[in-house]
């Protein structure tokens, strides 16, 4: 369930207009329900999975229990999968034992490959400029961080959050 609003009309029942996501097919549905109606859950469940490599069909990860691989697409895995690193831990959520979906670990540790100089003196306001990371992900940083240098990123909206030591 991506989006729900409550709509209360002049007269009659109150209603709940529901906007759901197939995860399985990745369609959209727009459902309207009363306000007395109830829905089943989904049987789902939640594992763990450590990301070992991406290939053509997809993320490949390693189930942290049983220890067999399974994929995960690129598509279904989304902004996500742009900061995963080797060995990462993430939240894998399967229907049966199909991978349906995958949340990253937080937050990333990567180190700048290239960053343009910043003129001196020109530190007056809260200045960033582009930067290229380890993986080839471009993220905006400070006028500070330099070449060779270690950053933590936001996994999730891929923005800078500090220098990591």
């Amino acid at each position: 369930m991506l989006e729900v609003n409550f709509v209360k009309p002049g007269k009659g029942q109150a209603l709940y207009k529901c906007r759901l996501k197939n995860l399985i097919k990745g369609t959209m549905l727009d459902r309207t329900y009363k306000s007395g109606d109830s829905l089943e859950a989904a049987d789902v469940r939640t594992g763990e999975g450590e990301f070992l490599y991406k290939d053509p069909s997809g993320l490949v990860f390693m189930d942290q229990e049983s220890f067999e691989q399974f994929t995960i697409a690129t598509d279904v895995a989304g902004d996500q999968a742009r900061f995963l690193q080797d060995n990462a831990v993430c939240v894998v959520l399967f229907w049966g034992e199909l991978p349906i979906g995958m949340t990253a670990p937080g937050q990333a540790v990567m180190k700048v490959t290239y960053t343009e100089s910043v003129a001196r003196g020109n530190t007056t306001s809260n200045l960033t400029k582009p930067a290229t990371v380890e993986n080839g992900e471009t993220v905006q940083v400070p006028a500070f961080v330099e070449m060779g240098e270690l950053i933590r990123i936001n996994a999730q909206t891929g923005e800078y959050i500090e220098r990591a030591r």
